[in-house]
């Protein structure tokens, strides 16, 4: 018997999504819901409902790129945690449909619902290497789409060698390219030719983020640096103002070369990790870690920066002034280094990976973002904390200091 046509969600004018999105994820819906749905029909209005719930939840198409993944992401765990599909017995008389071990255990909403049978056990865990890996992540990949909108680098068309990023906010008309703004606490503040500080002033700025907490009667915003109000004066300081710097110039970015897959199609999956420091031109590599799908350490140098340090940023980065100070290898070299090691069609994972390609001035294009498969439940702006999701998920802690 063919399949029956798939639904096709209406176009309609001046709409907060555009359909072709809501058409490709509801496809995607599909894809999975017939994977544990007893049928095409059942798989077609769990889809279709799933799809309308993503939509009537996002203001914008930013949100709904978020929550869909989010929705994905459930439907994906919910058809590998059934124990056994769905069967049709030729033997039983009529229409009749044969049990499956869910609909035995929990009754006929079983076989549509995630549960683990023994219910204080660990779900059976699928051992993931090699090609078999990288398939399954392959549907984890960002869109051109998705890295335009977080602020991947990419390739500039007009001007080789060069990056472009695509959702940069507008900036005033700059009047004097040697007047600044400091990217801690918001202080204009001049610089000389030579990038060093007109005035040595102190920066005091708040190095934790706002966080808003539930309060009684109603909510309340503070700095989870040191739980001041916002708009206190800062807890820490500095010896000077700093900038960011890594979107103020496109030039020395190079690209990952295509390359042809190995006979069983694994293209290679690699975790990066990048540390940063800041300098008289604003944040620049001081570190860079690879881990490859083996979980083995294949790549970890410190970086000497280009320009004179003024801040190590140490406690983000856990690099001290010792570190660099034997340092040889530049960004010239790391960017040699990962061209021989990666491919166009090797997959990097990390978390918000957008800032560690800026770091390395490296355009790469298939990426596996962890801000994004587990997206902020309010959307973009807001991106969960790598902390938390390892604490949620793999019950381990981390930057606990």
């Amino acid at each position: 018997s063919s399949s029956m046509k798939r639904p096709i969600i209406p176009t309609e004018f001046g709409a907060k999504v555009p359909t072709n999105v809501r058409q490709r994820y509801l496809n995607t819906f599909i894809d999975e819901c017939v994977k544990f749905c007893p049928s095409e029909d059942v798989a077609f209005h769990m889809a279709l409902d799933e799809e309308k719930l993503v939509y009537d939840r996002s203001s914008s198409k930013n949100i709904y790129l978020n929550v869909a993944v989010n929705t994905l992401k459930k439907l994906r765990n919910k058809g590998s945690s059934c124990l056994s599909p769905v069967v049709r017995d030729p033997g039983l008389p009529g229409n009749r449909k044969a049990q499956s071990h869910e609909d035995v255990l929990g009754g006929r909403l079983a076989a549509t619902t995630s549960f683990t049978v023994n219910r204080m056990g660990k779900q059976q865990e699928e051992k993931l290497t090699g090609a078999k890996l990288y398939r399954k992540l392959n549907t984890y990949l960002m869109t051109e789409e998705q890295l335009q909108e977080h602020g991947y680098p990419r390739t500039n068309p007009e001007a080789p060698g060069k990056a472009s990023i695509y959702n940069l906010p507008e900036k005033k008309a700059v009047t004097d390219p040697l007047n600044k703004v400091c990217c801690r606490c918001g202080a204009e503040y001049k610089i000389n030719v030579n990038g060093n500080c007109v005035r040595r002033e102190e920066c005091t700025f708040h190095w934790g983020r706002l966080r808003r907490n539930k309060v009684a009667g109603g909510w309340e915003t503070n700095y989870n640096c040191c739980a001041a109000a916002v708009g206190s004066p800062g807890c820490a300081v500095s010896k000077q103002h700093v900038q960011d710097g890594r979107k103020e110039t496109f030039d020395g970015y190079v690209s990952t070369f295509s390359k042809s897959l190995p006979p069983d199609g694994n293209g290679g999956v690699f975790a990066l990790d990048c540390e940063m420091c800041y300098t008289k031109q604003g944040l620049e590599l001081t570190r860079v870690t690879v881990i490859d799908s083996d979980l083995k350490v294949i790549y970890d140098t410190f970086v000497k920066p280009e320009s004179k340090v003024v801040d190590y940023n140490t406690r983000f980065s856990g690099v001290t002034e010792e570190d660099l100070e034997s340092a040889t290898i530049t960004l010239r070299d790391v960017q040699a280094v990962l061209l021989s090691m990666f491919s166009a069609e090797s997959i990097l994972i990390g978390h918000s990976l957008e800032s560690d390609l800026l770091a390395l001035k490296l355009i790469h294009g298939s990426v596996v973002d962890t801000a994004i498969v587990f997206p902020h439940r309010l959307g973009l702006p807001y991106k969960r904390a790598l902390r938390n999701l390892m604490a949620d998920h793999l019950k381990r802690i981390i930057q606990d200091n």
